[in-house]
């Protein structure tokens, strides 16, 4: 009798283990993955030329409570056709916006623009095709957390997108921040 017992667990554990499998497999049929719309970990906003030459992203109106004011992005040349484009002018809300350094943008390359206080924390790398360029505007009193029209003008094309106001994240540990129970203590 031995012998059928054996028989009829392993039968028994294989039924379990292919229903396991089919049961398993059909949680997930028909549903959206996680991960299957998720975007880059970019804080600011994108945008495409028409035809896709040139890009701009992580796209954001820096602001400090010492009154700089800027832009932030990084435009990206995708042309396909090796040609170098350049980065004419941009404005806030129709303010025009200073850029200082070179604006031109090799094919396959990148140009990184921010305020002055923090292109200072960055350094220019070794070996890619990143350029860096500080941007400055005067600060109308812009409202963090707003959004505002920027519009890049390139020499083949105009980008125009909506970006948000904020100040540069800040250096972790400058800052101590009292908690709720700090505050109201009783």
């Amino acid at each position: 009798m031995k012998p059928l017992k054996i028989s009829a667990r392993r039968g028994a554990v294989i039924c379990v283990a292919a229903a396991s499998g089919f049961f398993l497999a059909a949680c997930s049929a028909g549903q959206i993955t996680q991960t299957s719309d998720q975007v880059a970990a970019v804080d600011g906003a994108s945008a495409d030329s028409e035809d896709g030459t040139v890009v701009v992203r992580d796209v954001t109106v820096h602001v400090t409570k010492d009154g700089e004011a800027g832009v932030k992005f990084t435009a990206i040349n995708q042309d396909v056709t090796n040609t170098t484009h350049e980065l004419k002018s941009i404005s806030v809300d129709g303010t025009e916006v200073t850029i200082d350094g070179e604006t031109s943008i090799k094919p396959q390359c990148s140009l990184v623009a921010d305020i002055e206080s923090e292109m200072d924390l960055l350094t220019e790398p070794k070996n890619v095709c990143v350029s860096h360029v500080i941007t400055s505007m005067e600060n109308p009193g812009f409202a963090l957390a707003g959004n505002k029209e920027v519009t890049f003008t390139f020499d083949n094309a105009e980008i125009i997108t909506m970006a948000t106001v904020s100040e540069p994240v800040l250096v972790s540990g400058s800052q101590d921040r009292e908690t709720g129970a700090e505050k109201h203590s009783h």
